[in-house]
Parts: structure tokens; C-alpha cells; sequence
């Protein structure tokens, strides 16, 4: 099976009670010939809408840092772990959540073929809910962010800053972190590079 049969797969899936509510599938989009993957954790309200990963407020500040970083969007890979939006319907009007562990597990089984896929030599981690699911479950963004992790879909991951987040604290006091974002796009890329023309050079693919 290649990306666009899995994504088409993922398109109708109904393995969790979040594909009741949703819009659209948010499968992911960019270079699948790309050394470097942008892994968040679920798509808000206007991904939903439009069916693409990292579109709203959030998606807005993180294509800027990309751009800081000496990249364009369409440079990298972007997805999430999970790809359908996870709301809290209580009140009539849905309300951002967590997906819960049921629905993270349901949806690996488009995670983990679509990253195998893919071939990363690189996987950054946008937010603290993607390096737990694919770096370590233990995983503390304030004292690991910016570190190199083994990872078995990569030849490493490191993990940063939400741009969810960095807008929250932002309101707050200074960046919000926004200069970190910027430097861990730019080291996760010079590595991926780097990595890849390694193997380019030696005759040494990453495995499949």
C-alpha cells in the first residue's frame, strides 16, 4: 500500500467514536520525499474544516517559524497522531480536548504505516502529546525539548514547543518560546539533511 491508498483507507475510517462528529479525516500534507516530519497531536476546529494539518492560529505562527528557520512548508512533512478532531460535545458547542488513550491507539493504525511510509530520518514533535506517544510516555517538554531521542519510525526525534502553547504564553511574558520553535525547526532540519546525505553518500537507506 502506498500514501495516497492509505490515506484514501484513512478517509473513512470509523475505528473510534470521534469519527461521528467530524468534518474531515486530517490525514497530513507536504513532501513524503521529505528527510523531516512535523508530528502534532490532532487537529482543532479549522483543520477539521479543511481537512489539512496546522491551518488555524496555531498552524499560522508555526509556517512563520518554518520560514525563520530558512524553510517553506512545502519542504516537510506535517501530520498529527491523530486525525480526526477530539471535541468535548457537552454543552452544545465543541470545546478543544485531549484525545484519550482509546482513541490514540485506534489511530495508529494509520500512524504508524503512514510514518513507515514516509521514511523520516527526522520526526519532530510539536508538543509534549506527540513526544509521548512517539518518543517515550514519560516525556517532559520543559527539560527534554531540543534533545535527540532514538525512535523507531526514525533515525531520531526531538521534540518542541506547541505553537499553541507559545500563542497562550506569548500573552504572558515575552516570545512565549517562539524563538525556541524557530532553532528546534532549523537544528531538527540540519539534521535530516545531514542525515540523509550521509546516506545518499554511503549507499545506506533508512529501513522501511
Amino acid at each position: 500500500m502506498n500514501l495516497e491508498e492509505l490515506k484514501q483507507s484513512a478517509l473513512t475510517c470509523v475505528a473510534c467514536g470521534l469519527s461521528q462528529r467530524r468534518t474531515n479525516v486530517v490525514f497530513g500534507e507536504g513532501d513524503p520525499r521529505s528527510p523531516l516530519v512535523l508530528i502534532g497531536e490532532g487537529p482543532g476546529d479549522t483543520e477539521d474544516k479543511m481537512g489539512r494539518p496546522f491551518v488555524g492560529r496555531a498552524g499560522q505562527l508555526l509556517d512563520k517559524a518554518i520560514v525563520e528557520a530558512g524553510l517553506q512548508r512545502s519542504q516537510v512533512y506535517i501530520m498529527n497522531t491523530v486525525k480526526c478532531r477530539a471535541a468535548d460535545w457537552s454543552t452544545g458547542k465543541p470545546v478543544n480536548r485531549a484525545p484519550t488513550e482509546d482513541e490514540v491507539q485506534a489511530c495508529r493504525r494509520w500512524l504508524e504505516p503512514q510514518v513507515l511510509l514516509l521514511k523520516p530520518f527526522v520526526i519532530l514533535c510539536v508538543g509534549a502529546p506527540s513526544a509521548k506517544n512517539l518518543i517515550k510516555k514519560n516525556f517532559q517538554i520543559t527539560k527534554e525539548r531540543g534533545m535527540y531521542f532514538p525512535c523507531e519510525f526514525a533515525r531520531t526525534a526531538i521534540a518542541t514547543l506547541h505553537p499553541a502553547y507559545i500563542l497562550r504564553q506569548m500573552n504572558i511574558s515575552g516570545d512565549g518560546g517562539y524563538s525556541l520553535l524557530v532553532a528546534d525547526i532549523a537544528r531538527a532540519w540540519a539534521a535530516a539533511v545531514a542525515l540523509r546525505d550521509k546516506a545518499n553518500n554511503s549507499g545506506h537507506h533508512p529501513p522501511p
